[in-house]
């Protein structure tokens, strides 16, 4: 028997927002690693170029483009920068958010407020729809979501972050039922807790980490990698009926 080509993606133009370290990272790499030119982006242009080189040392393809999804004008002319080099865009990944801070919902700073849904809502939102039109134009593609398990489950001193990941589930939908006709399948990958830069406020504290861990029924937080291959199977062939889900990814934590 021959191996599968299902999750082969050679061919294909990807971009990964957020993708300078973390799970948006570890994202980047396997899905060049199947093949596709992968467009690493995060705000700062530094640490996307390391892992774009990382990739190239790997014999993958990449380019390092800067941009945040919480400014309107840098997502119009990312996309304008990907439709002039590449022409398409098979895959989109918004994998970028914000969780700027941890406090009692009655505490919350407006300024935190605005910040998390301009990047977490609005950006993800204007992110899949110049995506949507580039993959409109060429046939089809995928758009994948990084929602959390918040997004269910708030939890505790992360309720503006929890409200915009209960958005994005729902903004996933929206966009699987729209852009279906024109080929677009949208789904989410709803991560548990993730030993990531991101989640350090949790997973540094011992005594948050062990209530966590009682939760969680494989009692143990997960690699950035083990996020990669359920992204990898949305954006592949292996899932060409697969729209509107949200898949967990979570060590049974929402089971």
């Amino acid at each position: 028997m021959s191996k599968t080509q299902l999750f082969d993606l050679d061919g294909k133009v990807a971009f990964v927002s957020g993708a300078s370290r973390g799970i948006g990272e570890a994202i980047a790499h396997l899905l060049a690693q199947q093949g596709a030119h992968v467009i690493v982006s995060s705000r700062k242009l530094d640490g996307c170029q390391q892992v774009a080189e990382a990739i190239i040392a790997q014999g993958g393809k990449a380019t390092a483009v800067a941009c945040h999804i919480g400014e309107m004008e840098q997502i119009s002319q990312v996309f304008a920068g990907i439709r002039e080099q590449f022409g398409r865009l098979d895959i989109l990944v918004n994998n970028a958010a914000t969780n700027p801070q941890f406090c009692n919902v009655l505490d919350t700073d407006l300024g935190a407020f605005q910040k998390t849904v301009d990047v977490n809502i609005r950006g993800y939102f204007f992110m899949s729809v110049e995506a949507g039109k580039l993959m409109r134009d060429n046939g089809g593609g995928s758009i994948i979501n990084v929602a959390s398990i918040n997004g269910v489950s708030p939890g505790l001193f992360q309720g503006i972050y929890s409200v915009t990941k209960a958005a994005v589930i729902n903004m996933t939908k929206v966009f699987a039922k729209e852009c279906a006709q024109f080929g677009i399948r949208c789904n989410a990958l709803l991560p548990g807790l993730t030993d990531t830069k991101f989640a350090s406020a949790l997973v540094k504290n011992e005594a948050i980490l062990n209530t966590a861990l009682q939760q969680i029924p494989l009692k143990r937080v997960a690699d950035p990698k083990e996020m990669a291959g359920a992204v990898l199977y949305l954006a592949s062939d292996a899932s060409t009926y697969t729209t509107g889900v949200a898949l967990n990814v979570d060590g049974g934590f929402l089971s």
